[in-house]
């Protein structure tokens, strides 16, 4: 897309695609004209050279890259780069291990911030370590499946779209090759989130200004581990080899784990997220395929935008949120009290047994008017 060229979406790199041997040709080479062709020729890119500039270095979920809350300036054009990873991806303390999809190499992707009206210009590197083609489809886009029908891509391609980014919140990406691969490389772990902020920042329903110390980016995610006949997870040589069992399991819409952060306890004990009394922080959680419930323990959602809008009002003192599968939320909370706080998917089952829990660790003076034992454990009278 640099310069004037114009970019015909095509069969190009999905015919390419099913060049690979085994069982990625035999699936690619049927995935339907969906991911094929979406119907668009791009170009000339319009001529922007008037706008600022800005290059921003990504950082490893929860953490997010340092950002204006409110808009400084007139819109600009934001430059990010992700390079996929295809890598083994460890889940639990047993050892279960996964090939996962990832963009910079982490699940969820990195979370990307720009404002209303900016421009976000993204290099899509898919190196020729990997095996299979790849895209991103961008929630927060318009037009070409979201960019998906314009950044499909070879081993050892790269591609560049750009996007102005027109609706205010937080939004899914997540890779869309088409067909069955779509769910396959989503459940893989290849999904990720970008944070549009309006001009002027967070508001609450009287337009009054709402502003965090910390943001965090939690990105859930489901995991389908095929078993062998004895129970036991099993592991495969290479993605492909596992996918027609993987495909098994996910048709049974039933997780194997249900994890933050890529792993059962990514965000617990040394990897707890921090904070202090006083201090406001912004949670982001994303699901790119299931429902979710997020519940924070021992606190409350002071404003909740549960569907992720900002120009939407945001809901107050919620204490469990619902955030809709292909989606991601947002949720401004003030901690009051020190303490280990356990952020949850509340269907506990899926926070205590498969993996869905991360914890803050939150410092501070406690408050006994607000929460006091009145008297210790003794036995009972009588």
């Amino acid at each position: 897309m640099d310069g004037q060229d114009k970019v015909d979406v095509s069969r190009r790199t999905l015919l390419g695609a099913a060049a690979f041997a085994g069982v990625f040709g035999a699936v690619l080479a049927a995935v339907p004209s969906q991911g094929e062709d979406a119907g668009v020729t791009t170009g000339p890119a319009p001529d922007l050279s008037a706008l600022q500039r800005q290059r921003v270095d990504l950082l490893r979920p929860p953490f997010v890259h340092p950002h204006d809350q409110v808009a400084v300036g007139a819109p600009r054009i934001v430059e990010f780069t992700l390079t996929i990873e295809e890598k083994p991806l460890v889940l639990d303390e047993y050892g279960t291990t996964v090939h996962a999809m990832t963009f910079n190499g982490s699940v969820p992707g990195p979370l990307m911030v720009v404002h209303q009206d900016d421009y976000v210009e993204l290099t899509l590197i898919n190196p020729d370590t990997n095996q299979m083609p790849h895209n991103i489809d961008f929630h927060s886009a318009t037009g070409a499946l979201g960019g998906g029908g314009l950044t499909l891509i070879n081993p050892g391609e790269q591609v560049k779209l750009r996007f102005k980014a027109t609706r205010a919140g937080v939004f899914v990406y997540h890779c869309a090759p088409g067909g069955p691969m779509i769910p396959w490389h989503v459940v893989s772990g290849m999904n990720g989130a970008i944070m549009v902020l309006p001009r002027d920042g967070l508001k609450d329903g009287a337009g009054k200004p709402l502003k965090y110390d910390y943001v965090y980016y939690v990105g859930e995610q489901d995991f389908y581990v095929p078993r062998d006949a004895e129970g036991n997870f099993k592991t495969y040589e290479s993605a492909g080899d596992g996918y027609a069992d993987m495909l098994e399991v996910m048709k049974t819409l039933t997780p194997t784990h249900e994890v933050f952060n890529g792993a059962v306890g990514a965000l617990t004990g040394e990897n707890a997220m921090t904070a202090n009394v006083g201090e406001t922080v912004l949670i982001i959680h994303s699901q790119a395929n299931r429902d979710t419930r997020p519940h924070l323990i021992g606190g409350h959602g002071d404003y909740v935008w549960a569907t992720g809008k900002f120009h939407n009002t945001p809901e107050v003192d919620l204490e469990t949120w619902h955030i809709p599968g292909g989606c991601a939320g947002a949720a401004l909370y003030t901690f009051l009290q020190p303490g280990v706080y356990a952020y949850v998917n509340h269907n506990l089952i899926e926070a205590v047994e498969l993996g869905a829990t991360a914890h803050f660790k939150v410092g501070g003076k406690w408050n006994d008017d607000l929460m006091t034992q009145v008297q210790a454990p003794t036995p009972i009278d009588g």
